[in-house]
Formats: C-alpha cells, structure tokens, sequence
C-alpha cells in the first residue's frame, strides 16, 4: 500500500562508501547518502527529503542534495501492471508524524490565500517509472495515517505504466493541458493530472488543482491540506532519477474580507444544468431516473450531484453513479465512464429506495454547487 507506515529498519546499515553517511533525520549541509527504507533527512531548514521504499526488500539510496536527492542505488523491480516499489520524495508539510521544520500544515483549504510551487527533474532513460508531485488532503488537520484525498501530478511517464482508475476527462491548468484519471487504491480517493509529454520543470499555483479537485466534489474547502511532495515512483530501473529543485509556499489567511476563501465556481465558463427525475413508487419502496444535462458552453469534466429526499425516503442501491446519503441529504457523483459532459451532453443514473410514508420527489438539485433547473 503506498505511504504505508512500518518501522523504521535498524540503524547500522554498511553503506558502500564512507565519506557519506546514512541520514535518519537531523540536516544535511552535506550531500547525505539515506539508504534505510524509511530514512530521511532535512535539507535548508525547511524540507524533508525521505527514501520511502514501501514496495520492495531489495536495496535503494538516495543521495540527499542541498536542492533535492538523487536515486544513487535500486535493486528492486516491480510488475507494472501493479504498485511501484517506492516513492523517494521531497515533501514540505506531514508525512506519518515527519513534519518539516516549521510547517504551517495541515491548514484548512478555506483559509489558504496561496500556495506555489518549483519543481525541477532530471530524466533517465531505459527505467520505468513516473515523475509525480503529490498534494494530499484529508476532511481532519491530520498528521499522521493515509489521508484521504491524493491528488498526484504526473509530469513524466515512461513505461507500461498507468494512474490508478480510469480516465474522466482532460482540463487546462498550469498553462498546460492535462489528461485526467480518478479511482481508488483502497485506502484513499486518488485524481491524477498525466501530462502528455516529459515535463522537466513546473513552477504553478498548487490552488490550481486544489480547486479542480474541489469541483468534482472530491473535497470542499473544509478539508486540510497536509502536504505537498515531489518525487518518483519507480517500477523497473531508475538510478540516475533526481529532483534538482523544489520549493513550496502556503500562506494563510484566506478567510478574510480582502481575500475571502475560494468557493466553488459553476462547472463551466458559462455555466447552466437542468435535471430530469423520473420516480415510480409503490407501498414501501421506489425507484429514480436522473438526467443531468449539461446546458452550459463549457465541458463539466467531472460531476458531483447534491440534493435532499423527502422524509421517510432511503437509498438502497444505485447504477452508473456513486450514491451516498447522510441523513436527508444525497450525493450522486460520476462513474468512469459517464464523467464528462459536453455542451448539450447528457448523463443518467439511478436508484431503488426504501419508502416510509407517502412519496414525493426532491424539490432542488446543484451540480458541481450550481442550481439546476428541472426538466
């Protein structure tokens, strides 16, 4: 499982080289050789810099730069139709109880006025593997676990290898068009942005793709940004990887008059949904037909469907959506196949429900925090 918290291996390690030594934690001035399978280091007082072999026994070293790290040593492979071995990475913020020195994560997304980011790669050839930078999210200021919400930025793919889930749709953000996956590894909800080719180096707002991840109501702004990290995951190959800059920056105080929070914007440029439900009930239970149509100018990629049942109504199971309720209120989101929407374009789903009384249908339904009307 990825990020998955072990203990650390025992100091002592013999290391290949002695004019290098292995770093469980403190800073390096020094380029710092880590080779134990969660061993880190902090580099300018500010970042972490971690080896994170989760997915292998064999071998693998990073050397720990001033700027960045280097993938020196890796001795383990993995079937690419699976997870990679590891994820030697970068990070500003929290990672299972490893904060940076100095941190302002986790912090709520409503209260973030900005977040920027650098990153510069260098590539290798003849590995699989790809160049990710991870945002991660959760609904608590969590500091420690798998956090619920990964939003993983694919800036290099090379191999036989793809992002878990399925592809959504594609969007524009970063000054850069990016093909969109979303899914599930079983532990937490993951939406990938792949880039069609090799990026070396990005310098964005890391709000960019916050804010998209939040239109396709995968969070809202009450969740926390915990951290923010840059890295690679590799399946076969690799020595030679490295990170040669990184920076990141969350500023507070989003929450005030003269820079309210972001709140969520209609699912298109000129936006505009209309919702068709069609119900058939009977004593004690009924079914529900949805149509959303997009009535907008611009592509929804990615849809999340919000309103309430009446008294007395529960869902039971669902089709070509994921149904959730929480007392009254019901959110219907996306399947795989059914997350895009062009202009004039239309998705259905539907429902069976328990029924408590007499029937009645919603009386109002937001798409992506618009107001639709009814058909």
């Amino acid at each position: 499982m990825k990020r998955q918290l072990r203990a650390l291996a025992a100091a002592g390690l013999l290391l290949t080289s002695s004019l290098v030594a292995v770093a469980l934690g403190g800073s390096a001035s020094a380029d710092t050789l880590i080779c134990e399978q969660y061993g880190s280091t902090v580099i300018q007082g500010r970042y972490v810099v971690q080896n994170n072999r989760w997915g292998t026994t064999a071998q693998q070293c990073i050397n720990a730069t001033s700027n960045g790290f280097e993938i020196t040593t890796l001795n383990g492979s993995s079937p690419t139709n699976g997870a990679p071995t590891a994820y030697p990475s970068i990070f500003f913020g929290c990672h299972y109880t490893n904060c940076s020195p100095g941190t302002n994560l986790p912090i709520q997304v409503s209260q973030i006025s900005s977040a920027t980011s650098s990153i510069s790669y260098r590539y290798v050839s003849g590995a699989t593997y790809n160049a990710s930078y991870d945002i991660w999210l959760d609904p608590s200021p969590k500091r420690d676990g798998v956090n619920q919400m990964e939003i993983m930025i694919w800036l290099n793919r090379q191999g036989s290898i793809q992002p878990i889930g399925s592809v959504v749709g594609t969007t524009n953000l970063a000054g850069r068009t990016w093909e969109v996956w979303r899914g599930s590894n079983g532990s937490n909800n993951v939406i990938s942005y792949v880039a069609s080719s090799a990026v070396s180096s990005l310098n964005f707002s890391v709000m960019d793709f916050i804010n998209d991840t939040r239109n396709r109501g995968a969070i809202t702004n009450s969740w926390y940004l915990t951290s923010i990290q840059a890295g690679f995951e590799p399946w076969q190959g690799g020595v030679g990887l490295a990170v040669t800059s990184f920076s990141a920056n969350v500023n507070g105080g989003g929450g005030n008059p003269t820079n309210p929070p972001p709140t969520t914007p209609p699912p298109g440029g000129n936006s505009g949904c209309a919702v068709k439900y069609t119900a058939n009930s009977w004593n004690n239970g009924f079914t529900a037909d949805v149509q959303i149509t997009n009535t907008g100018s611009s592509a929804i990629n990615g849809w999340t469907l919000s309103y309430s049942l009446p008294s007395g109504q529960t869902v039971t199971n669902a089709w070509n959506a994921t149904v959730s309720q929480s007392g009254s209120a019901v959110t219907a989101r996306n399947v795989s196949h059914n997350g895009s929407l062009a202009p004039g374009g239309t998705a259905s789903f539907g429902y069976q429900g328990t029924l408590n009384g007499s029937y009645s249908s919603p009386s109002s339904f937001s798409l992506n925090g618009t107001t639709c009307s009814r058909n």
